[in-house]
């Protein structure tokens, strides 16, 4: 008896695709930007959006999406230190967000909005597997994980349009080499933007802020 054998996964992630595509060009048509940010857990995703929100609610209408497997902490951080929409998506277990679920978080959180971040699922393998649809991914690597994580974790940072490397206000507390980590990266994305940031402190924040100036005003 023949026994006839299916790749699930090459289905799921073909399947996903099709719908990330189909919610890509639909963003495009309403003008709506997103922006669909990873990292591991505590590298900073939350304060690094606080932070670039303040900086651009000015000049542009932001909505934001929290994903966590569980509690609404960091929409609620959002909500109250920004002022702008915030929903949070729980992914009941999930290790990231396809693009469904982005359409589904998209849905609730309304139309109006010219900038919407995405804050996925804390994890450096899941997120990076699954297109969300999103116009732009973008990657925060912190200071404590160590300059060797582009070798470890490649697929996130080969598909990743910027790298934010978050907490260098404590750069002089750990083994941390700043031009290895960005020779790394380079490494497996040679047209990444690589900006070093601290979030808490503010250093570097205006350089991002100017990065998503020049997409949103210029469309590039």
């Amino acid at each position: 008896m023949e026994v006839k054998t299916i790749l699930l996964k090459k289905s799921v992630f073909e399947d996903n695709d099709l719908s990330a595509a189909k919610l890509r060009k639909e963003l495009a048509d309403k003008g709506v930007f997103l922006v669909n940010v990873m990292s591991s857990p505590g590298a900073g995703k939350t304060s690094t959006l606080v932070a670039l929100i303040n900086e651009l609610s000015s000049s542009y209408r932001i909505g934001v999406m929290e994903a966590d497997i569980d509690s609404d902490v960091d929409a609620v951080t959002v909500a109250k230190k920004t002022g702008c929409p915030s929903v949070q998506l729980h992914t009941d277990g999930m290790c990231h967000l396809d693009a469904e679920m982005t359409r589904q978080g998209l849905n609730e959180l309304g139309d109006g909005f010219d900038l919407i971040f995405l804050e996925n699922v804390g994890n450096l393998v899941c997120p990076a597997e699954y297109d969300t649809g999103a116009s732009m991914d973008m990657t925060i690597l912190s200071v404590p994980e160590g300059d060797d994580k582009p070798l470890k974790y490649p697929l996130i940072y080969s598909k990743c349009d910027l790298v934010l490397i978050n907490k260098i206000d404590a750069l002089h507390y750990f083994d941390f080499d700043l031009e290895k980590c960005e020779k790394n990266i380079l490494y497996r994305n040679p047209s990444a933007t690589i900006i070093p940031i601290s979030a808490r402190r503010g250093d570097g924040i205006g350089a991002v802020v100017q990065y998503f100036k020049k997409i949103l005003d210029q469309g590039e």
